[in-house]
């Protein structure tokens, strides 16, 4: 797996040497449980994660370039595929996720990060839709969907809370890129 580049960010491939970083970050109990999982209780289990879910295909550790240390991840995005995805519903489609630490809310990374991710599930894995959704009240992760260009197409129960499903096919992506070019032209 390749790495993806933003102006501020470098979207990687997990290592299993990540998992102290990880551990700092998902055992914030603010940041797991509105993604829906529990929050790290060791380092051991953030190694665990990665392993086992996280060293995946199109699964990216998110680094902000020239931020010390070096090459620490501070969130996560990726795209789940086939039976790992309740959102997809076919081959050619995948689900969005992402997390990301708490000191880096509100500074614009994830919506850079998943601007990156999008474009790759689009032009080079050819992708005809990107599925995603938040929980009842997480709002900022609905904000981010939105300035993705992903629009809601509906609720359902999960596990008891309710989640709201977004959703953006390629058509109504390469229609955004399209008016962003052209606003952004002199």
């Amino acid at each position: 797996m390749h790495e993806l580049e933003t102006t501020r960010l470098t979207l990687r491939p997990w290592a299993e040497a990540d998992a102290p970083a990880l551990y700092r970050w998902a055992s914030d109990p603010k940041v797991g449980p509105r993604a829906g999982w529990e929050p790290h209780a060791s380092v051991e289990e953030s190694a665990k994660i990665i392993r086992e879910a996280l060293a995946v295909p199109e699964s990216y550790a998110i680094v902000v370039r020239g931020r010390e240390p070096e090459n620490e991840p501070i969130g996560a995005i990726g795209l789940k595929f086939g039976a790992a995805s309740e959102l997809a519903r076919g081959t050619r489609e995948a689900e969005l996720g992402y997390w990301l630490a708490r000191p880096f809310w509100g500074h614009g990374y994830m919506p850079e990060a998943g601007r990156a991710l999008l474009a790759h599930a689009f032009l080079d894995l050819r992708l005809e839709a990107v599925w995603a959704g938040h929980y009842e009240g997480n709002l900022q992760s609905r904000r981010v969907m939105e300035k993705l260009g992903l629009t809601e197409t509906r609720t359902r129960n999960a596990d008891g809370r309710i989640e709201h499903v977004l959703c953006v096919t390629r058509a109504q992506w390469g229609n955004t890129q399209a008016a962003a070019e052209k606003n952004a032209l002199p």
